[in-house]
């Protein structure tokens, strides 16, 4: 087959890595234990780059966590990328110790909420650039900055995630800071596609970061990131990857695997000619399992979703399982039907409407009860 022409991106290094610019298209993933367990995350970082990983990013949400990335530093060798979720403060203490930053433009607005953002991305740009990091602005359909969403019709969830990306792209340009990627995500694969593709137009010199985020279990997830990747990397868009799975922590190397195999089914032409995940039938989406996860019970939960909901396959709803507070609200907003997991109990989620908390062993029942009055909802309409 012919060499897909990939965009003409500027390089971008990331620790030994480097992306953009022809390079090699480098596969990613993300750690699921917690920061502070040192010798888990160390045993997990290793592992999943043993199996292929280019790049592990690790969240960070808090002091003890800085302090830990020090330590996991000192014991792996792997190319890192931090996670600072909503404290961008963070980074001084631990850009020492990492190879890129990543940040939400969205997250920027939790923290000091009176300094303006421009303020808070110079202040990531030099610490960067101190510390010999890159930078990854991740722009996330769950959590988009409020003042571009503001702007646009609700329905419009692209417009306000593009417009974010642009114009940081532009502000970190102007301190000449260059050495970045960005990624722009959503969980259903055509807006992922529209999404990167409306942005690569106007700005064709960034590196992409590409996945779907909340892609769900195996091979659900597996499905809906190959249908993404496949129209993007074959129109020559995206330079770095990730395949985000909800798979228990000793699993995590099949999002490796999953990348690796849809990168090498892409350049031997084995890819779909209809793109079609079914929109007429159920859709469960469930995030990645990963450090901000605060029960791992979250995964169990979400195979015990998939499981329980089989009888309604044929029915157009959607249901959203997330493992944490961070994304958690946000990301169940646009479902159906919304599961976002707390320590002790499980939020229960109509649309944007909040049904309650229930206990881990009880959410099953309550979850069926509102699925099957949806279901009867559909039938009256019909």
């Amino acid at each position: 087959m012919p060499e897909i022409t990939r965009n003409p991106t500027r390089s971008v290094r990331i620790g030994s890595v480097t992306i953009g610019d022809s390079n090699p298209i480098a596969v990613q993933s993300m750690t699921a234990t917690h920061t502070r367990d040192i010798d888990a995350t160390v045993e997990q970082i290793n592992s999943v780059a043993s199996a292929g990983a280019d790049v592990m990013r690790v969240a960070v949400d808090s002091k003890k966590d800085a302090d830990a990335l020090g330590e996991i530093r000192k014991q792996t060798d792997a190319n890192l990328s931090v996670d600072l979720q909503e404290n961008y403060r963070l980074a001084e203490l631990v850009a020492p110790h990492v190879d890129k930053i990543r940040y939400n433009p969205g997250h920027l607005y939790h923290h000091e909420r009176e300094k303006p953002w421009k303020d808070k991305v110079r202040y990531l740009a030099q610490i960067a650039k101190d510390n010999d990091c890159a930078i990854r602005v991740g722009v996330n359909c769950g959590s988009v900055d409020p003042a571009k969403i503001e702007k646009y019709d609700p329905d419009d969830s692209i417009s306000p995630m593009l417009e974010s990306a642009w114009e940081h792209c532009e502000f970190l340009d102007s301190l000449d800071m260059t050495r970045y990627c960005v990624s722009l995500k959503d969980s259903e694969p055509q807006k992922v596609i529209e999404v990167n593709k409306r942005f690569a137009e106007r700005r064709p010199d960034v590196p992409l970061h590409l996945g779907v985020t909340e892609a769900g279990m195996p091979p659900d997830g597996v499905i809906k990131t190959r249908i993404a990747f496949e129209q993007l990397i074959g129109a020559g868009i995206g330079d770095t990857i990730r395949v985000s799975l909800t798979v228990p922590n000793s699993q995590k190397f099949e999002e490796i695997e999953a990348g690796r195999k849809i990168l090498d089914d892409i350049a031997q032409g084995r890819v779909r000619t209809v793109v079609d995940f079914g929109l007429q039938t159920l859709n469960i989406i469930s995030c990645p399992s990963c450090s901000r996860v605060e029960n791992e019970a979250f995964v169990e939960l979400a195979q015990d979703v998939k499981k329980m909901t089989k009888y309604a396959k044929d029915h157009a709803i959607t249901i959203a399982v997330m493992g944490c507070r961070v994304n958690g609200p946000g990301e169940t907003d646009d479902a159906d039907l919304g599961l976002w997991c707390a320590p002790n109990y499980v939020n229960l989620k109509k649309g944007e409407e909040s049904l309650g908390a229930f206990p881990y062993d009880e959410i099953l029942g309550k979850l069926k009860e509102e699925l099957d009055a949806l279901i009867d909802q559909q039938a009256a309409l019909t």
